[in-house]
């Protein structure tokens, strides 16, 4: 029998996971796989890079799941500081450039290939955005290069563009090393992955942190010290519509896009926010060999319906168990997700799950919210703090639409409770019914989420039909 040929395009957590399942499936004489990676880093948390640059984990080795030479033993031919430049979808082949060694190209061909390009840093379009100080963090080499200009900063001043995940992570990774934080928002609260009266406590806690939270602020431009550099120089302030931030280095917290320019230029089939389209089992629509996982394509969302664009380690591992599992020759899928995450601001924890209120009116959902304040403890024990639940339902049918929670310790991961509740597509009434574990260091009597689901099921009687 012939030895087939799975080419990888792209060396990080769904592309990774592919090799590793392919692999453990088909031996070497029955699938060669080949798996390019243009940066110096591979099968990495990205996630982890805010406490990198914090101070809390060592980095970049500690962030590294199985590294290069580790993939090379179990035959799996990686080539890193190897971009692929082109895809031939006719012919079966793909265009690769060596970024060192004197950046010889070439074409190699394939049987099967997956596509695991990831996502690309928001950068706008604005004056002054890619001088040097100005930073995205989406790899372990943006997370180098930052720890870089921190180290070589003259000054102790920060200014971080955008106030969600990654921009609150950041935010609070710089307060740690001693910068004077400013994050500039351009919504009415930080935090636009919640919805505003549950990101207003976001901003309430980072004020409280000495972190200087402007909200509706549109950045214009990034201003660079163009007098000790002719023709451009580093930054030294932000400016937004009626205001000016000095910064000795500024991080872009604006989120991510799909990186699909190799499969744009091939034409295969994009989604509304330019993620790559699948079927169930990871293959790009209306390519039999093709498949495509991680932060490049979009996914059924489970409570809407709809196709979603969500970057998350997590879904990219599954993904990639999937794509690997069907290109060795077994069978999996990837049904979809509901939306789950969590962070942190310092002691503050931040999770959703679900739909935020704008998501559920954009499926057209008719619903009814009710927020709960009780503590992560039984109230008596020490150490008891308060804690926010925000829960979204259907009326008439009482189907849980989603959870948002605001608290201290024990708080975060309490979402998963939610996330079990809307993937199994369960009513807020036969949540109270859930038998969760209760001790006092834990929780009270009645956890904060089934205080939640009880007054949820009140408003859905109210409201009626």
């Amino acid at each position: 029998m012939a030895t087939e040929h799975l080419v990888i395009v792209g060396g990080d957590a769904a592309g990774m996971a592919a090799a590793s399942q392919a692999r453990r499936l088909r031996k070497p004489a029955e699938l060669a796989i080949t798996a390019f990676e243009r940066s110096h880093f591979t099968s990495y948390s990205a996630c982890g890079i805010p406490y990198w640059v914090g101070g809390e984990v060592d980095g970049p080795d500690a962030l590294i799941a199985r590294t290069a030479g580790e993939h090379r033993a179990r035959d799996i031919d990686l080539r890193m500081r190897c971009e692929v430049t082109e895809l031939d979808l006719d012919r079966g082949r793909v265009r690769f450039r060596e970024l060192e060694e004197g950046g010889r190209e070439a074409w190699t061909g394939f049987d099967k290939l997956v596509l695991a390009t990831g996502a690309r840093p928001r950068r706008p379009d604005l004056p002054g955005i890619d001088a040097p100080g100005v930073h995205g963090v989406q790899t372990l080499d943006d997370g180098r290069a930052l720890l870089d200009t921190l180290d070589a900063s003259p000054g102790r001043r920060a200014v971080v563009v955008g106030a969600g995940y990654i921009g609150v992570e950041m935010a609070e990774a710089l307060i740690r090393r001693g910068y004077q934080v400013t994050v500039l928002e351009q919504s009415a609260q930080p935090m636009s992955t919640l919805d505003p009266d549950m990101g207003a406590l976001v901003h309430e806690a980072m004020c409280a942190m000495g972190i200087e939270t402007v909200r509706g602020a549109t950045v214009t431009r990034v201003l660079t010290d163009e007098e000790s550099a002719p023709g451009g120089g580093r930054v030294r302030a932000v400016t937004t519509e009626d205001a000016e931030y000095p910064a000795d280095v500024v991080v872009l917290g604006l989120g991510v896009r799909p990186e699909t320019t190799l499969a744009a230029a091939a034409g295969l089939p994009l989604g509304a926010s330019g993620g790559l389209l699948t079927d169930l089992a990871m293959r790009v629509r209306g390519h039999d060999h093709l498949w495509a996982g991680g932060d490049c394509v979009e996914v059924l969302d489970l409570v809407s319906g709809q196709l979603r664009h969500i970057a998350l380690g997590t879904h990219a591992n599954k993904h990639g168990q999937v794509i690997g599992t069907n290109a060795g020759g077994g069978y999996a899928t990837f049904p979809g997700v509901v939306g789950t995450a969590v962070s942190k601001v310092c002691d503050l924890e931040i999770a959703r799950t679900g739909l935020l209120e704008r998501e559920a009116h954009a499926a057209g959902l008719r619903f009814v919210t009710v927020t709960v304040k009780a503590t992560n403890r039984a109230g008596y024990y020490p150490g008891a703090r308060p804690m926010h639940v925000k829960m979204l339902a259907e009326r008439r049918t009482g189907r849980l639409l989603g959870v948002q929670i605001v608290g201290r310790e024990g708080a975060g991961k309490r979402v998963d409770i939610a996330a079990v509740a809307l993937t199994a597509g369960m009513t807020v009434e036969q949540m109270t019914a859930l038998d969760l574990g209760y001790a006092p260091p834990f929780s009270p009597v009645w956890d904060p989420v089934l205080v939640a689901a009880r007054k949820a099921v009140g408003a859905v009687r109210e409201a009626g039909a």
